[in-house]
């Protein structure tokens, strides 16, 4: 396989990189699975509801392979729609933080100007999101749209992961179960710091329409020429 290149940088394609999200795809659905056994029905999450499929966020390089993965086993008409969507809104991101078209990264950027981007696309469909409110790489989806739906628990209380939420009763999740999310997390950060020392590459995270981009071209942006 050819490897993926972005913007005259080269990111070869790591079997390492596949297995670790792989991994951790199995381990995440494993415990969610549990957290909402746990919950007694307070996770009212179902096929076809997807208010939590809307704007984006970052995901990491694990997620990229995943959803690269993902694109490829797409009738090529899904897959071409799903970058179609993804440039257009990589575009808007563009024009927003022109840094961007030389490297999509956004590990270095202060929160606030994240969440500024962010606010850029909080309207707009996941490009992979069918016209029924399917996902249509649902297996290769993100670890972090894995987790969704469980109840976020802040210091001023616990509430509901998204606005569906606000209509049934919401439960705190036990203690052993946020200390294997926190496992989770420290599982997917050793993961990445392997990575970057068996194929370095400018960085880890990418937001969510980057994923999509063609893997001719990119891992986590677009080439142009």
């Amino acid at each position: 396989m050819s490897p993926k290149s972005m913007r005259g940088q080269t990111i070869p394609n790591d079997p390492l990189r596949a297995t670790h999200s792989t991994r951790l795809q199995r381990q995440t659905d494993g415990w969610f699975q549990r957290a909402e056994a746990a919950l007694l029905g307070a996770v009212p999450c179902r096929a076809g509801c997807s208010h939590c499929c809307i704007g984006p966020f970052p995901i990491t390089v694990l997620d990229v392979q995943a959803l690269h993965e993902g694109l490829a086993r797409l009738e090529p008409h899904d897959r071409e729609e799903i970058q179609r969507n993804a440039a257009e809104q990589t575009a808007v991101l563009e024009q927003a933080a022109p840094s961007l078209k030389q490297a999509p990264f956004v590990d270095q950027f202060a929160d606030a100007e994240t969440d500024r981007l962010v606010t850029l696309l909080e309207d707009a469909p996941c490009p992979a999101l069918s016209a029924e409110g399917l996902c249509r790489v649902y297996d290769h989806r993100p670890l972090t749209c894995r987790s969704m739906g469980i109840p976020v628990v802040e210091p001023t209380g616990t509430f509901g992961a998204c606005a569906v939420q606000t209509f049934v009763p919401i439960r705190r999740l036990p203690a052993s179960l946020r200390e294997e999310e926190e496992t989770l997390a420290a599982q997917e950060a050793v993961a990445l710091h392997q990575i970057r020392l068996s194929s370095p590459t400018p960085g880890e995270e990418v937001l969510l329409p980057y994923g999509f981009l063609p893997s001719l071209h990119t891992i986590a942006g677009r080439s142009r020429t």
